[in-house]
């Protein structure tokens, strides 16, 4: 059987997106072809790295990606993670479907030092229980185009 494509999108390509292409190519290998992109790519945090390390996955060589790079490729679904990326993804004619699943943006986490990896981790464990039912997780996931102001999961709880 064919792998299925997916590629997963963020605005910096910096932390969700990054983790969700390093879950997906661990938890489903050769059954899910992963790749992550930025509507604004910018560096893989240290603090995405460190926590994905701890949990034996290693994103010390990933770069951040411009969606750019995958246009004209074709994908069995494109995953917008965050509001800011679901609201500015183009038209990707390469999708079969293009879904919305949104997580909270752990760079945006403030407090302790220790506060700010817990919740690293805690997006790290979100994003892995979403793709570990990769792709019967998506069946209840808002197709796109759908726009939303109010979307909050770029917010802290």
């Amino acid at each position: 059987m064919k792998p299925i494509r997916v590629l997963f999108v963020c605005t910096a390509n910096s932390c969700r997106s990054q983790m969700a292409e390093a879950w997906a190519r661990m938890l489903h290998q050769g059954k899910i072809e992963a790749f992550s992109a930025g509507t604004e790519p910018g560096n893989v945090h240290p603090l995405a790295i460190q926590v994905m390390a701890e949990a034996g996955v290693d994103l010390a060589s990933h770069r951040s990606k411009h969606l750019r790079e995958f246009l004209g490729q074709q994908f069995d679904y494109v995953i917008t993670l965050c509001g800011d990326a679901r609201d500015r993804c183009p038209v990707f004619p390469g999708a079969a479907r293009i879904v919305h699943v949104g997580f909270p943006d752990p760079a945006r986490a403030t407090g302790t030092p220790e506060e700010v990896l817990n919740e690293f981790r805690r997006v790290r464990d979100m994003i892995r229980d979403f793709v570990a039912g990769l792709p019967w997780s998506l069946a209840n996931a808002d197709s796109l185009p759908f726009h939303s102001a109010d979307s909050q999961e770029d917010e802290n709880p």
